[in-house]
């Protein structure tokens, strides 16, 4: 059963195709269905006869996987790319693996592509493209009859412009043909109403050099030290906080929701072990883990979906577009402090289902970013939503935690470029192992943390 949402934009869609306008851009909040839209418009194309094939890309091996699946269900035939199939599903790293051939053949059909996050390709032209934006404009665009751009976050951290895409002038803003914000999402029941739980302390000691300073917040002591923000998600008594209140509201909807899970977001491959060791030796957890590294992740993804296992911890492999709806609780613990980022990782908790409790609850750090990203989200609630803050008691980390460095790799173009979100182990893998990344180990005592809510989604009788 189609959401309204998805009947009206389905339908605009098939009337711009109809006009003679090729390029249709949906932007809908994340978790609001955006896949089942697509299929439906590939449904009514085919139906139609306006197009013989339907190509899809995404942005991971994990998106990829569960296209097939539910646009098979959809279309009722194969979508896998093999004999019969009216199509198939393809990660955008995979572009720069198709030969001439594959083009060409391409080129004897009416074929309908559709880009699943777009803003991952950006170009206004091939001089200022990325490389998957690159391809899009070089070869894809040359043989698609009409394609179906869908976003969640219709920006870029290194403002380019997404590929395909129309701006306003002269302010600059995208050009949408249809819009189902967070705000809508959250009104018809769509999405979940996510509570936001910002950590902060009040009583940060950093030890260097014989020189010892005291901070009074997060967001002090990563403005006025040369600390990275790693020491701080690495401090053994923080990730073991955040995690303690991560599992405690778990424990508390799993009272109502026996299946209810939790994510956390890891920095690399050895902080997710890290965290695991925690869950389990110190909480008494189940969890499994999945990384860029890990040949079973996509079956261990799909295993979990459907399980009891409490928790899952991730790096780079349950983002943007991952559908699993019984997570409900989210601990973020990556480098990764973007705007972009940051909703994509919200977007995994916010999916609705069939159970009693639809909270919705995320974990991370008080920095300055994230913080503001929090307040932002008021932006796009209903007028009757209102923003509560609230502090918890103070609770105390034993002193002297001593933070080790490790390989960590946070350069932005291999995210945008290469694909954190994907690395299909088909084609030539980065190893993160042999990039270094360098940190003085520094001695930090956290002091005591606190918790603030930002509710922004909470009801006001006001």
């Amino acid at each position: 059963m189609l959401r309204e949402w998805q009947k009206e934009c389905s339908e605009a869609a098939l009337q711009k195709y109809k006009s003679g306008s090729p390029h249709f851009l949906c932007l809908a909040s994340p978790g609001a269905g955006k896949t089942m839209m697509a299929a439906e418009v590939a449904r009514r194309m085919l139906e139609l006869n306006l197009v013989d094939l339907i190509i899809f890309f995404g942005p991971s091996s994990a998106v990829v996987s569960s296209v097939e699946s539910t646009f098979s269900n959809i279309l009722e035939r194969n979508f896998n790319g093999g004999l019969g199939a009216v199509g198939a599903a393809y990660t955008y790293h995979s572009l720069m693996y198709f030969d001439k051939t594959f083009w060409i053949s391409l080129q004897r059909h009416s074929v309908l592509v559709i880009f699943d996050e777009i803003h991952h390709c950006s170009g206004g032209s091939l001089d200022n493209a990325n490389m998957w934006g690159g391809e899009i404009l070089a070869q894809v665009q040359q043989c698609a009859s009409y394609t179906l751009a869908l976003t969640g976050t219709p920006w870029r951290t290194d403002n380019t412009p997404i590929v395909l895409s129309k701006y306003t002038d002269p302010d600059g803003e995208i050009y949408c043909d249809y819009i189902y914000g967070l705000q809508q999402a959250i009104v018809d029941g769509v999405c979940r109403k996510p509570k936001i739980v910002l950590i902060n302390s009040n009583n940060l000691v950093f030890s260097s050099d014989d020189i010892v300073k005291k901070f009074g917040s997060i967001s002090d002591f990563l403005s006025e030290t040369t600390a990275s923000y790693k020491s701080i998600i690495w401090h053994p008594e923080a990730m073991k906080y955040v995690l303690k209140v991560g599992c405690e509201k778990l424990c508390e909807i799993r009272k109502t929701n026996s299946d209810a899970g939790g994510l956390i977001v890891a920095s690399s491959v050895e902080h997710a072990y890290q965290l695991l060791r925690i869950l389990e030796d110190e909480f008494a957890q189940t969890a499994t883990i999945v990384t860029y590294h890990d040949r079973d992740a996509l079956s261990k993804i799909a295993y979990y979906r459907h399980s009891t296992t409490q928790w899952i911890v991730s790096v780079g492999m349950i983002s943007e577009g991952t559908d699993i709806p019984r997570l409900q609780v989210c601990c973020h613990l990556s480098t990764v402090k973007t705007e972009l980022y940051f909703r994509q990782v919200l977007g995994r908790i916010l999916r609705v289902n069939q159970s009693k409790n639809q909270e919705a609850w995320l974990f991370t750090m008080a920095t300055d970013e994230l913080t503001l990203f929090s307040n932002r989200l008021a932006e796009d609630l209903p007028e009757d939503y209102k923003i509560l803050q609230q502090q918890s008691d103070d609770w105390s980390f034993p002193a002297g935690g001593m933070v080790s460095s490790s390989p960590e790799f946070m350069h932005r173009n291999f995210i945008n470029k290469v694909g954190e979100l994907d690395l299909k182990l088909d084609f030539n893998e980065v190893n993160t192992s042999d990039i270094a990344f360098s940190d003085h180990t520094k001695q930090l005592e956290m002091g005591s943390l606190y918790k603030q809510v930002i509710d922004a989604f909470l009801f006001s009788t006001v």
